[in-house]
């Protein structure tokens, strides 16, 4: 037996003696349920009062008892279950007792035939019966809905008719209420922070700096600008990167700042965007072209030969933008060296000097950091909000042009977030765990059996890289990239600085968008106060306001999914309308005794086969097939071609059938 087969099974021998002592010393568990769309769950147990549970802990859909996500429940464990593919314990698993503290009591939903109401969140149950008035609610309609107290969590009533199910106003209207969105600044809001003079502070005039700012061809907002310069270090160049200096116009504990603070984000929803800062105060700020603004500014020495930052200082800076790039332009002139009639001669050699350094600067962190790559390409979906029409879907994939900025706008964070360290400045830092041992495991064992590719341990980052590397060029690399990204845990923001797992980082903040992301906007402010010999906020306060930008960046993300997984449905439909010969490629990611999940990757979307809807041979993944059975049915990583066949709005799914 090799080596390292032996250290695996004593890793795993020990969990295994590692959780029967604490079964052993807690029986019921207390702690946070998180509900999944299949109607199972998991309990993160309270670690004040479980601290030596550090797992959490399955509830299968028949043990959840009435309890809905985010509940504070009390667990009962049961027995240790054992993988039917290596008989080895698997984690710990439970019987939901009792619900301790309903996390929410209100949910929005569509009305269906009979009084009952399909609620939005696909992780909230099915159907919920509704009693009283209907306050004009007609089936179809979205209503947000209240939960009746009597701990069946099965019944409610209408607070709220919000508009038709099928209009993008009111889909839009719905998503932000489900998730509990604050609304669009009021006009004595916007005027307040519109009136809003800028403090001063001892700036350095670099307006005779060649500043370019690039950006995507509809963006809103532009908190950041380029500049590069001779250095008078051998063999470098001074990059500038300059941000709107938001802390000017926003001083901490001010209204503002409050409304900022609430929001965390700017969140945009396709045809919606819901900015962080008032509209009329993020135009003033924003760094335009052809005119004086106020930034906060890293200037790096950057080795053009190796591509690392040796040194760089930071400023507080007048600048003036001399042009307004967009991602689509540059990358067309990356491509073919071909620029628009009006860049002149220092402007296409601006933007290929910044190209080039970038790209030495990609290679070195390549070299050192050694950083984890998903090119995964974003299905964005255009629609008009006041014409009610989906204009179409637009695939977003990182090319060079997109990569330049982030080169640069990762080299100003990391500088700053060892600055904040090396001034015991309290600041908020972005930090990403390395991949749990569990899920790591899994992720393994499903490559090997259902796509036939060895893994290796990927909380190694280069052997993450090597696997991702070696990957086939063909549509299943996109599913698996996007089961290697759910394996790793989500990024967050904290008070002290830690590994950023992806990035291969360590003291990493965000720093350099400011109008739109709150922590950006503390982390300026603190630096602001330090500048000044202004008493900074303490660590506690800063770590209360990383926590909620935590949360709320998960609540965001889970509100631009839900908008565009809606949108998609509605561009399916007329779709199906136009064209329903027409064919799509997916591969099967997920077999169910009812069907098949099936990631159809043009459209960024899952879809579901029906049982009866199958030809040939249909098994049920329960158990590992064995090779004869393996080539006749369907199994995940097949290829599959199929036809849309029908959309459950109701549900939130589209169907499909084998073409």
């Amino acid at each position: 037996m090799k080596k390292s087969r032996k250290k695996r099974l004593r890793r795993l021998a020990e969990r295994v003696v590692e959780r029967h002592r604490r079964r052993q010393n807690q029986s019921t568990i207390t702690g946070i349920l998180r509900m999944t769309a299949s109607g199972f769950g998991f309990v993160t147990p309270d670690p004040e009062l479980h601290p030596d549970m550090s797992e959490d802990i399955f509830i299968p859909a028949k043990y959840v008892n009435r309890a809905i996500d985010s509940d504070r429940v009390e667990v009962a464990l049961l027995p240790p279950r054992r993988s039917w593919d290596s008989g080895e314990e698997r984690g710990p698993a439970g019987k939901i007792t009792a619900v301790v503290q309903r996390e929410r009591n209100e949910l929005v939903g569509e009305l269906l035939a009979g009084s009952l109401l399909r609620p939005l969140d696909p992780k909230l149950p099915e159907d919920i019966q509704l009693y009283g008035a209907r306050h004009g609610a007609r089936r179809g309609d979205w209503v947000r809905v209240k939960f009746d107290d009597d701990g069946c969590r099965r019944s409610g009533h209408i607070l709220e008719v919000i508009g038709r199910a099928g209009v993008i106003a009111a889909d839009l209207d719905a998503v932000i209420a489900e998730f509990d969105l604050p609304p669009r600044y009021t006009e004595k809001e916007e005027e307040i922070a519109l009136a809003a003079d800028p403090r001063e502070i001892p700036r350095t005039d670099c307006c005779d700096l060649y500043t370019l700012t690039i950006d995507p061809t509809d963006a809103k907002d532009f908190d950041d600008a380029l500049s590069v310069e001779p250095s008078p270090v051998p063999d470098c160049v001074t990059l500038g990167v300059h941000i709107s200096d938001v802390a000017a116009y926003v001083p901490p504990r001010s209204k503002i700042d409050e409304w900022a603070l609430k929001r965390a984000f700017s969140c945009y929803l396709p045809g919606r965007t819901l900015p962080m800062l008032p509209a009329g105060l993020t135009a003033k700020i924003s760094l335009q072209a052809n005119q004086k603004s106020l930034a906060h500014s890293v200037f790096l020495t950057v080795n053009t030969v190796t591509g690392e930052v040796v040194s760089g200082i930071r400023k507080h800076t007048l600048i003036a933008v001399d042009h307004r790039l967009d991602y689509d332009t540059v990358q067309e002139f990356h491509d073919t060296g071909k620029a628009p009639e009006n860049w002149d001669k220092k402007l296409r050699s601006k933007v290929a000097e910044l190209l080039k350094l970038t790209q030495t600067m990609r290679r070195f962190r390549e070299n050192v950091e050694k950083f984890i790559d998903l090119p995964l390409p974003e299905i964005r979906v255009i629609c008009d909000e006041k014409n009610n029409s989906i204009e179409g879907l637009k695939v977003k994939f990182s090319r060079e042009a997109e990569n330049m900025v982030e080169e640069c706008m990762l080299a100003a964070n990391q500088f700053v977030g060892i600055e904040l360290q090396e001034k015991s400045i309290a600041g908020i830092y972005r930090t990403h765990a390395i991949p749990e041992a569990e899920k790591t495991e899994e992720f393994a064992l499903s490559m090997r059996d259902d796509f036939n590719l060895p893994v290796g341990d990927i909380s190694n980052r280069e052997v993450c890289r090597n696997f991702i590397a070696a990957l086939p060029d063909d549509p299943r690399k996109n599913v698996i990239l996007s089961l290697l990204l759910r394996t790793m845990p989500r990024a967050l923001y904290q008070v002290k600085p830690d590994i950023h797992f992806a990035l291969g980082k360590s003291r990493y903040c965000h720093f350099t968008s400011p109008i739109r992301r709150c922590t950006d906007l503390i982390v300026h402010q603190q630096l602001w106060n330090h500048d000044c010999n202004i008493r900074t906020r303490n660590g506690r306060t800063i770590e209360k306001a990383a926590l909620w930008c935590s949360e709320q960046e998960e609540v965001i993300d889970n509100a631009g999914f839900a908008a565009s997984d809606r949108m998609k449905l509605r561009y399916l439909e007329e779709e199906l309308s136009r064209d329903a010969s027409r064919i799509y490629e997916g591969i099967i990611i997920r077999v169910l005794n009812a069907g098949f999940q099936v990631d159809i990757a043009e459209l960024g979307i899952y879809g579901f086969v029906r049982k009866e809807r199958m030809r040939g041979n249909f098994l049920h993944r329960s158990r590992r097939l064995d090779e004869e059975n393996s080539r006749t049915g369907y199994k995940v990583g097949n290829y599959v071609y199929l036809r849309l066949d029908s959309i459950d709005f109701a549900r939130g799914t589209a169907n499909f059938v084998p073409a």
